[in-house]
């Protein structure tokens, strides 16, 4: 197995970045190939268990047959899934960015909300979820963080968030009670250590150096170490607070402009093949990818693919592997 064999390779620890990543992808291709052996024991089992029944009826072991092949479905679905996110980044670990909409109070506190679903998703999944900018809110909730995500297929999975999140509830800071919406943007990219060469000139650069702060505002540590870079040309805003060490926060800082430097010209390229096919996809605050009501009624829907389902509590703790799953589906069925 060739990652097996750079892991061999007596100068694999000289890079220790790109030298974790290859075990992380390692341990992911090997859980694979245990997935599809279980899923294949399983598949074999039941396939006994059928002849037995085709042999001699009994009805607790046909209820334990159905039960074992709906789980067997599942998990197959999952499987299939995994394999198909085979675009060129999929794989890699996920930066994802929170910013609320007008509105506030009640916009930063939904931004908060939905800071806690992600990493509970994130938790869920078994991704080490990482704060790298954290800007607290005037009186509650957040102004705007950027979280990443490190494991496989982080990236993969969590493209399908990208875009505008809607909330419909009662304030809880609106003394009259009234319903307010609120719009929070969610933006996603992939984490590049090595893989692509992105020309990034240092007179483009503004770069900043401030003091981290954490939950609250109160500050974590005496130094500047925290640090914001400006790319002058497109405007472009990264920070990063999450180390102690500057010099690391900076590295950090400039990846994640690589990232969205990548992304942006990515975007641009899309852009140009949807305006020759015709297409028009509206972009900023008006692509609302998925609404959540609080009131008058319970549901939260998500209007690419019009999945919906009135667990409003189940999805603010984590359980978007609907939304995820339908969505890359489509995606994929589009692009096949």
């Amino acid at each position: 197995m060739e990652l097996e064999h750079q892991m061999s390779e007596p100068d694999f620890w000289n890079n220790q970045d790109q030298a974790q990543a290859i075990i992380g992808e390692t341990k992911a291709l090997k859980a694979q190939v245990d997935e599809f052996q279980n899923l294949n024991q399983g598949y074999e089992d039941l396939e006994t268990t059928y002849e037995l029944l085709k042999e001699e009826f009994d009805e607790e072991l046909a209820v334990e047959c159905e039960t074992e092949m709906k789980k067997l479905i599942e998990s197959l679905n999952t499987f299939e899934l995994e394999l198909l996110l085979n675009d060129p980044y999929d794989k890699n670990n996920a930066i994802l960015e929170l910013h609320p909409g007008a509105g506030g109070t009640e916009s930063q506190d939904w931004a908060s909300m939905l800071l806690r679903m992600y990493i509970r998703w994130g938790e869920k999944h078994g991704f080490k979820v990482e704060t790298l900018d954290y800007l607290s809110g005037d009186e509650a909730g957040v102004k705007s963080v950027t979280l990443l995500f490190k494991g496989h297929n982080a990236y993969g999975y969590l493209k399908a968030e990208k875009g505008v999140h809607r909330l419909v509830r009662i304030s809880p800071f609106d003394s009259s009670g009234r319903r307010h919406t609120s719009f929070v943007s969610c933006d996603v990219v992939p984490e590049f250590n090595n893989e692509i060469e992105i020309d990034v000139r240092t007179e483009d650069l503004k770069i900043d150096t401030y003091r981290s702060t954490g939950a609250g505002g109160q500050h974590i540590n005496t130094t500047d170490s925290a640090v914001r870079i400006t790319h002058i040309p497109t405007g472009i805003v990264v920070q990063c607070q999450t180390e102690r060490s500057q010099i690391k926060n900076r590295e950090q800082a400039m990846n994640m402009l690589k990232s969205k430097l990548y992304q942006k010209k990515i975007e641009e390229q899309q852009a140009e093949m949807n305006e020759i096919r015709g297409e028009q996809k509206e972009i900023g605050w008006g692509s609302q990818i998925r609404s959540y009501v609080f009131h008058p009624y319970s549901m939260v829907k998500d209007h690419r693919t019009n999945v919906e389902t009135g667990n409003v509590q189940s999805v603010m703790d984590g359980e978007i592997d609907d939304f995820i799953d339908a969505y890359l589906r489509q995606k994929l069925s589009y692009d096949t």
